[in-house]
């Protein structure tokens, strides 16, 4: 818990007032056997009913701010953990938003969802309990304890001897159990990664017919955390009942020795009454102990695997000396890159190349050719393992992170969309784009017609991830974002696919009228006879660059995709 302490910091005048109420409930409670014991021996015992109206009436009032010392108490406790819990959740969030790509491969989706829900609702809950509960318990034990020594050093000594004991247990307890819930936490982690994935593709299940599999999927890593879950509560409720019987043992011990010391005289009734009070009040801390191991348990793991997060070293940052040089032409140069995914083998091999500025180059290849990873690198979502990629002649590296990609819009292969309406997710590329820019962006992107048709037009809401629109829609929409951002490169990765030719051919039309480089991952060679250049990957290699027309003329694997698209007949012949 020490690195959650800062979080703590600003609410440290919360957590004094927290900490001496709670302290102001302890003292109350601690002196009420002795008062108790007062009044037997010098009240009811002596049948002075004065002492036992006065110090009734003291323990009425103690008990009364008391009770509105615990209120107080809650209030401030609550303050301080939720808004720690705030703190850290917020500080966690921005964290991961600054992670690379590297970073996040590390963390599975479903793992961060869980860290910054559950685990940081149980550092909440374990702050909470800390200023109200936590603390007490333990003090209440050892002052207990205290004040049956001062009572009577004999008679106490049964208590002296058990508490050691149980502690000792109780300690054994907390570090098995920490183990057991790290372990809970990592389960429902991947009960969240199963959930994640069938909300996410429930289309699909429902069009493979696989309800079943995936229920049965998910009933078995449920019974996992179930089993896990279950392990780990067996363990911390069979504390309770051991501890109590203990101290339930010493209770009666310390009422048989009081009995022989009363008959030697060597002891009060109101002393005997006292201690086996304070017993009765250690008994009843110990079997809170059981509830709080398991909250420190659980606590210690979340907090593992809360800093397992803050951690972890960005390993994509800004130079101190980075330019603040802004894109103008937009052209990129590839020098010799080299790029590999972590554990896995090379995905770029000293690919090389340059696209001017202003130009379109489109980027052909099959599947696993490296594609998306080359156009993953041009904003540094990642870094390259060898070469370098050269932004109008500067290193790309010495340019800085938001003025590059402010520069660049990006289209993934997968359309992404937020829930909101049409005009905030088009308007996400730009915050301060005008309606006019938005307007604009969608009719470039072909998008506009549609958007007018809706009910609300742009104003209409999206579902998640758009669910409500076709995949042509999804797609000229996230085009839309890019360009209303107005970049100096634009990255299109197989951002046509779902549209129809003479849809595609306006959008490539209109994108003519922007002032940037445009790149274009394509499995279509009607979309590569209109660009500049054509850059053809193989395994991560340069295997060609050139025009439709040379490539098609020279480029023996060129002039197979050209066949298998379009016949033989669409080849160009070269003239004599």
């Amino acid at each position: 818990m020490k690195k959650m302490i800062p979080f703590l910091k600003p609410y440290r005048l919360s957590i004094m007032l927290a900490l001496f109420l709670m302290f102001f409930e302890l003292g109350v409670e601690l002196l009420q056997p002795l008062l108790i014991a007062k009044i037997i021996d010098e009240g009811i015992l002596q049948e002075d009913m004065t002492v036992v109206i006065t110090w009734g009436v003291v323990m009425t009032i103690l008990a009364i701010l008391s009770f509105g010392g615990g209120l107080i108490n809650s209030f401030a406790a609550s303050h301080v953990s939720q808004s720690f819990g705030f703190d850290i959740r917020t500080k966690l969030f921005e964290k991961v938003q600054a992670f690379s790509f590297t970073n996040l491969i590390k963390f599975p989706t479903s793992s961060l969802i869980t860290r910054m829900t559950t685990d940081i609702t149980v550092l909440q809950n374990t702050v909470f309990m800390s200023l109200r509960i936590m603390f007490r318990a333990p003090l209440l034990v050892v002052g207990g304890a205290l004040m049956a020594m001062f009572v009577n050093f004999k008679l106490s000594i049964i208590l002296l001897l058990s508490i050691p004991i149980l502690l000792f247990f109780l300690i054994w307890v907390m570090r098995r159990a920490g183990k057991m819930f790290k372990n809970v936490q990592e389960k429902l982690d991947h009960v969240n990664g199963v959930m994640r994935e069938n909300l996410v593709g429930m289309r699909l299940i429902k069009a493979f017919l696989r309800r079943s599999y995936e229920v049965n999927r998910f009933n078995k890593t449920s019974e996992v955390l179930k089993k896990r879950t279950v392990t780990a509560l067996r363990l911390i409720e069979t504390t309770q009942p051991i501890l109590l019987f203990l101290m339930n043992c010493s209770i009666l011990v310390i009422l048989w020795l009081g009995r022989n010391q009363l008959a030697a005289g060597e002891i009060k009734v109101g002393e005997v009454v006292a201690i086996v009070n304070y017993a009765t009040r250690i008994t009843a801390s110990f079997s809170v102990f059981s509830w709080l191991i398991m909250g420190i348990s659980r606590a210690r793991a979340s907090v593992a695997r809360v800093n397992e997060v803050m951690d972890t070293e960005i390993d994509l940052l800004d130079h101190a000396d980075n330019s603040k040089e802004i894109i103008n032409e937009g052209k990129v140069t590839f020098e010799n890159v080299s790029f590999r995914y972590p554990n896995q083998k090379p995905v770029l091999n000293n690919l090389s190349f340059t696209v001017e500025g202003g130009q379109t180059a489109a980027i052909i290849g099959a599947t696993g050719a490296g594609k998306t990873t080359l156009f993953q690198l041009i904003p540094r979502l990642f870094d390259v393992d060898a070469g370098r990629i050269l932004i109008d002649n500067l290193d790309s590296k010495m340019l800085k992170l938001d003025m590059l990609r402010q520069q660049i819009g990006y289209v993934p292969q997968e359309a992404l969309l937020f829930s909101g309406t049409i005009k905030s997710n088009i308007a996400w590329g730009k915050e301060d784009a005008s309606m006019e820019e938005i307007i604009q962006a969608a009719k470039d992107a072909q998008i506009h017609e549609t958007i007018l048709q809706l009910p609300l037009q742009y104003e209409t809401v999206l579902g998640q991830k758009g669910v409500n629109l076709s995949g042509g829609q999804k797609q000229r929409l996230s085009i839309a974002r890019a360009l209303v951002r107005k970049p100096k490169i634009l990255l299109l990765d197989d951002s046509t696919s779902a549209l129809d030719l003479k849809t595609e051919s306006k959008l490539l039309q209109a994108l003519k009228g922007y002032t940037c480089t445009i790149f274009i991952i394509t499995q279509k060679v009607s979309t590569a006879t209109g660009a500049d250049t054509t850059l053809l990957i193989q395994e991560g290699r340069l295997l060609a660059q050139g025009t439709h027309h040379s490539l098609a003329q020279k480029n023996s694997l060129y002039q197979q995709i050209i066949t298998s698209q379009l016949g033989r007949e669409e080849i160009p012949i070269e003239s004599k």
